[in-house]
């Protein structure tokens, strides 16, 4: 047996353990809400997950083949993948403990924006990212300008046809939905919509992860807002307007919302996607940080991996891809509360654990969930450029 494939079995043995009954973790309406199939026990999950390792991967390529060529690079180059972000920290350790590759990571905190601009100017060079995680919008951009190489991973099929570009030059790895957290100690009352935050109590208070000139999350938030406030997934001015109103109330702060800021109070509300407002409560409880999804405008988004067209290690490059989104990389972003693209593939073949289902707030506000599509994010991202430099 392969090292890596002994990890692997390490890995379901612990996540079998974690796991609980699903009597004790979900509540019957929840699942029904989220149209689901649960694990009924740890043990079926063990006895469920099938192989250890898939034998050859979408282009025909041996897995074992594939890991050879990655050892023999050695290294693989990511950006701008914070550890706190969607449990990138175990994802990333799993991975080079799996593989034994060396991990470069540049830019941690860095946009969208930054990632494809990373392509261009380090083209050529042993320091070019070889993967990037971005926004839809900088994707297609992306792909259009020739920045990606096209590849299909061994699980390519599961994954949702809106989730993927057509050529497979890139295609969905998690979603969330945008959220409102904030430290209970600062706050008060609790908001509960998108419209509360305009109130008097909240001055000097609310901030967004990032500029939506730059930032797929503040894009998605100018989304969520436009949402609560009489716009559309084809009209996002009422949310641009929106958060005008905010900055002449004097609540919207220009700082972007980061787990540093969180810590420390200086950012103590954040319009945020739900997986990092939610692991924030695990990472800072001295912020007594909570979090709630606003039903006055449930807006989802997911993010896309591609693979560097010039990338300098191309091999390590496909296995990253294909580990991501195997059941194990799958599962790991479920541990890190976002929802993985390959989501209703791992319930119809009973791979999740109930445990990681709880974590998450309530089905039912998931199930309003409205996602843009790739013209109506292209048109937002356009009004945002031409629009937000005068709030």
């Amino acid at each position: 047996m392969e090292d890596y494939e002994q990890q692997e079995i390490e890995f379901w043995r612990k996540l079998e353990e974690e796991s609980v009954s699903r009597g004790a973790m979900l509540r019957r309406s929840a699942a029904a809400a989220f149209g689901l199939t649960i694990l009924s026990s740890p043990a079926a999950a063990w006895a469920a997950r099938g192989g250890t390792a898939e034998a050859m991967t979408a282009d025909g390529i041996p897995l074992k083949k594939l890991i050879a060529a990655a050892k023999k690079e050695g290294q693989l180059n990511v950006i701008a993948l914070p550890h706190s972000w969607a449990n990138y920290g175990e994802i990333i350790s799993t991975f080079k403990s799996k593989y034994g590759l060396n991990m470069d990571e540049s830019n941690p905190d860095g946009t969208s924006a930054q990632e494809n601009q990373a392509i261009r100017s380090l083209k050529g060079t042993s320091r070019a990212p070889d993967v990037v995680d971005v926004g839809p919008s900088f994707a297609i951009a992306g792909a259009t300008e020739g920045l990606y190489v096209p590849y299909k991973v061994k699980t390519y099929k599961t994954i949702p046809k809106n989730m993927k570009d057509s050529r497979a030059r890139w295609y969905g790895d998690y979603w969330g939905a945008i959220s409102i957290g904030y430290n209970a100690n600062l706050v008060k009352p609790a908001p509960k919509t998108f419209k509360d935050l305009l109130g008097s109590a909240y001055r000097n208070k609310v901030a967004l992860n990032g500029n939506p000139l730059t930032s797929n999350s503040a894009v998605s938030g100018v989304f969520a807002v436009a949402l609560a406030n009489g716009g559309s997934l084809s009209n996002v001015g009422p949310g641009i307007d929106f958060f005008r109103q905010l900055k002449k109330a004097g609540n919207f702060i220009p700082v972007d919302g980061t787990p540093q800021t969180v810590a420390s109070g200086q950012t103590p509300i954040v319009i945020d996607w739900d997986y990092l407002n939610l692991g924030y409560r695990k990472l800072y409880p001295a912020a007594n940080w909570r979090t709630v999804v606003p039903s006055d405008g449930v807006y989802g988004s997911f993010y896309c991996q591609a693979i560097n067209a010039s990338a300098p290690h191309p091999n390590a490059a496909r296995l990253w891809m294909e580990y991501l989104f195997s059941d194990q990389g799958q599962l790991l972003w479920l541990k890190g509360y976002s929802h993985p693209s390959r989501f209703q593939d791992l319930a119809k073949r009973k791979k999740i654990p109930a445990a990681l289902l709880k974590a998450l707030p309530s089905a039912k506000i998931y199930a309003k969930v409205r996602f843009a599509t790739d013209a109506q994010q292209a048109a937002a991202k356009a009004k945002i450029a031409a629009e937000w430099p005068t709030i």
